[in-house]
């Protein structure tokens, strides 16, 4: 089964988006949780601007690496940096859209939706505690559903990924086992399961291996049509995933005392809330000794605020409220250059 034609053809635009036109060139790496949506918005700003958009899709861990060094003209990172951290680096962020991080598994007969998880259990499933899809633990909240007696085959992210982050956070918040273990990072050292790189190496390794569990992005999963479990959220609720599901996470979300825009959407309340929802970040240098750079991003990002919702909706991400969007288009002004002067009017 080909699972990765469509995300394929998006990253065939992105490489276009860099090479088609002349004109202004933007670089960017980092965050592959947004990787389609960017993508997307890349082709379509290329089209009515001339400006290519050149963005390596690389893992959070890369793109923080990358931004820090300054090889790139912006960073991108599902975990948000805390506000010291970003002191220390010189470094201002902000959030361009939500979404969500799905357990997409392969198990021969079932259907997307057919299985329902547990966030302990999940917990368990890649701490090496639960082997067997026929575990008493499993079948006891999956009546009817015929589950195998095979070992379960984990997989997991190789680089160090923003969606790691997002997925190992929500772990710890529902598993004081995992909190202890493993805990929350980009990268972790897991106690069992395959790595992938990328979203798109895990999606690729579930498709090809039965009886195997992954997480990604929920655009990845859409895309390739993949098996999603259902998940017990916070609220004792057996959820799927989905852009309202996704919106009811957000809905508490309070951008103006998120000191730095650090705010994690994990284990939220509300029945319908999805429990692993995350938002995606941009890291910006505030002094820039290549200001034109920095204002080029910042439209960019503009243009994908006013004109990149409909794009965003459609691969199952939720667009920024228009008051937050205001807000952050007010901080871009920190931004300087050498002289101290915003790159941002």
């Amino acid at each position: 089964m080909k699972t990765t034609t469509k995300l394929a053809s998006l990253f065939a635009c992105a490489l276009i988006s860099t090479t088609s036109f002349a004109g202004d060139n933007i670089t960017g790496a980092g965050a592959t949780f947004p990787y389609p949506l960017y993508a997307k918005w890349a082709e379509a700003y290329r089209a009515q601007t001339g400006t290519n958009m050149n963005y390596q899709s690389i893992g959070s861990g890369g793109g923080i690496k990358q931004i820090q060094s300054k090889t790139v003209d912006f960073g991108a990172s599902d975990m948000p940096l805390q506000p010291d951290v970003l002191a220390k680096s010189g470094l201002t962020q902000f959030p361009t859209v939500i979404g969500g991080v799905v357990p997409v598994v392969n198990i021969p007969g079932l259907k997307p939706g057919q299985i329902k998880l547990t966030g302990p259990l999940l917990a368990e499933i890649y701490l090496g505690k639960i082997t067997k899809w026929n575990d008493p633990q499993l079948t006891r909240i999956n009546p009817g559903v015929k589950l195998p007696n095979d070992t379960i085959f984990a997989v997991r992210r190789a680089d160090g990924s923003g969606t790691t982050f997002i997925f190992t956070n929500y772990l710890s918040k529902v598993s004081p086992d995992w909190a202890k273990k493993v805990g929350a990072n980009t990268s972790v050292a897991w106690p069992t399961g395959q790595g992938g790189k990328g979203n798109e190496g895990v999606a690729n390794f579930v498709a090809r291996i039965k009886n195997s569990i992954g997480y990604v992005e929920y655009a990845y999963a859409k895309q390739n049509k993949m098996t999603y479990t259902l998940l017990q959220n916070e609220a004792g609720k057996y959820v799927t995933p989905n852009a309202a599901a996704f919106q009811a996470a957000a809905a508490n979300a309070d951008w103006k005392k998120a000191p730095g825009y650090f705010l994690l959407l994990t284990n939220q309340p509300g029945a319908n809330s999805w429990p692993i929802s995350g938002a995606t970040f941009i890291l910006l240098h505030k002094k820039q000794d290549k200001p034109e750079q920095a204002t080029a991003v910042l439209k960019f990002f503009d243009w994908a605020y006013k004109n990149g919702d409909a794009t965003a909706e459609q691969l199952d991400y939720i667009p920024l409220p228009g008051n937050v969007k205001n807000m952050i288009r007010d901080s871009w002004k920190q931004v300087v250059d050498n002289s101290g002067k915003p790159v941002w009017k």
